[in-house]
Order: structure tokens, then sequence, then C-alpha cells
């Protein structure tokens, strides 16, 4: 099943994809938001399949604006140097434990939402990636348990502003700026995806192929990531985990070929589709509401 958050008519709800339109959800006994609906545990996306098939009129694609499934994610989480290829080419060593950083939920942006260029620096780059979205309250999950507590899978760009992210050791401020974390295009529910751990993913800028890897290639697999996280902290419904990139990132190129006004980021994930934005330039406005 393939949830994805939208908007027609001036309605923001959520839907399920289905022959290349969207089935609305709208029933008595499913909250309007997807952070919601996966609050409300299994029975909600049992109700939300079962709607599926009993089927109904669609709205074609084209007349929604799809948002990211998850609007304002309580936690964005993203592992760093987890792809052998992407460690070679930064010149780094392979890590003995996972590196985490956080993405700030303001980050978050619409699969075909625009990205800001920031005016505070040219070093803009792309990664793409694998992302999660937890689907149960969890802490101390063993490795061998951690799919239990997935909802879907949905691709994502972790946008990142490589000089920021070079002067804190916590990657933070490089890695949040505003709109810098677009996602989608749906949340595929993992009975749809069965082994998360070989899907291709590609990202293409301006239709040149950057990107060209595989998810069995994972350093620190999801399964082993989940049981990591967990040790230390609670994982809510909603929560959204970016599993690593691979190589050809803008700032292993020689020289490096930063994004500029104008470009398009594509990024696919097997089995789930593909997000696209344009790049362009922030007003750098001041903004006190």
């Amino acid at each position: 099943m393939k949830l994805a958050t939208f908007t027609h008519e001036g309605s923001t709800r959520v839907g399920a994809v289905v022959d290349g339109g969207i089935l609305d959800l709208k029933d008595d006994d499913l909250p309007g938001d997807m952070l919601s609906l996966l609050q409300r545990g299994d029975g909600a996306l049992d109700t939300a399949r079962a709607l599926v098939a009993q089927g109904g009129d669609t709205i074609p694609l084209e007349a929604v604006t799809l948002h990211q499934p998850v609007l304002r994610p309580g936690k964005i989480l993203a592992i760093g140097l987890n792809y052998a290829d992407h460690i070679a080419e930064t010149g780094g060593d392979a890590p003995k434990v996972q590196l985490w950083f956080n993405k700030q939920s303001t980050a978050s942006n619409g699969p075909f939402d625009p990205v800001a260029l920031p005016v505070a620096s040219h070093m803009l780059d792309y990664e793409g990636e694998l992302a999660l979205v937890i689907g149960k309250r969890c802490r101390h999950v063993p490795a061998e348990r951690a799919l239990e507590v997935i909802a879907g899978f949905m691709v994502i760009n972790d946008v990142s502003v490589r000089d920021w992210q070079a002067r804190s050791p916590t990657f933070q401020m490089g890695k949040s700026f505003d709109t810098h974390a677009p996602m989608g295009p749906w949340m595929v529910t993992t009975d749809e995806i069965g082994d998360p751990h070989n899907l291709d993913i590609k990202t293409w800028v301006n239709g040149e192929l950057r990107q060209d890897s595989n998810t069995k290639h994972l350093i620190f697999n999801i399964n082993q990531q989940i049981e990591h996280l967990t040790t230390a902290f609670t994982l809510e419904p909603g929560d959204v985990i970016a599993t690593g990139t691979s190589s050809g990132v803008a700032a292993a190129m020689k020289p490096p070929k930063w994004l500029v006004e104008g470009d398009q980021v594509k990024i696919e994930v097997e089995k789930i589709g593909a997000i696209e934005c344009s790049i362009v330039r922030e007003s750098g406005e001041t903004v006190i509401e």
C-alpha cells in the first residue's frame, strides 16, 4: 500500500496511490493526517487496506499536490558514512561505530517542492537515500525484530551545505537548512517492499546519473540501525530515518559540482518511486511571526 499526504481543492488529507490516482481515505474510523494514522497503530493501517480493497473513485495524481508523507516528523535521523564507496570518495576510514546526526524537523519538505540555495553558502550538495518511517513506539529493539517497528519506506534527499556541515562535529547546522529534507513521494508499507536490503537507488542531476547503488551495500543495515538507536532513546510513530548515501556526491568531484540555481535533482528508489526538486535561490528575508 502506498500512502500519501496530498492537497486537493484546498483540503489536505491522507490517501492511497492506486492505478495512477489517489484514493481518498476519508473515513470516520481514520484520522485525516498521516502522523495520527500511524499513532493509531496496525488497526488504522488495516482499515486503510480495507478501504483500498473496497475501491472507489480516484483523483488523478496530476490534480493533487503531494506533500511529505509525515508533514512534520518528530525526529529526522540520518546515518553518515554508511556505504563503502562513499567512504572511499571522502578519503576517510570506515567507521567502527554508527555515526548519527539530526536534521531539524523544519528541514522537512515535499517530494516535488523547491529546495533553497542558501544565502549563506554556495556549497550545496545532494545525497540520495532510502528512508524509513517508524510505525510503533519502541525502545531496546533487538536487530531480529527491527522490521516490526517500521511502517513503511520512502525516498529522501539528505541535502547538505558542506561548509556549514564541516564547521561542527555534529553536522547538524549544515544538514538542517530549511527545505533540505525533501521526502516521499509516498510511504510504501513494508509488505510491498520485501527485503529492504536489495533496492536499487539512483540520483540524477539535470539528467546526468550521479549516484547508482543498491541498499545491499549498506555497512550497517536497517536492523542494526534501529537496534543501535533504540539502545539510547525511544523512537515514535512518524519518526524518519535516512539510511545513508552512496558515492557520487558533488563534494567528491574534482572540482566539486555544487548544485546551482535552476538545477533539477531526481532520486529514485526501486519499488518506491522518485522525488524531484528544482534548486531556487533563497530570498534571505527576515521572518518574525
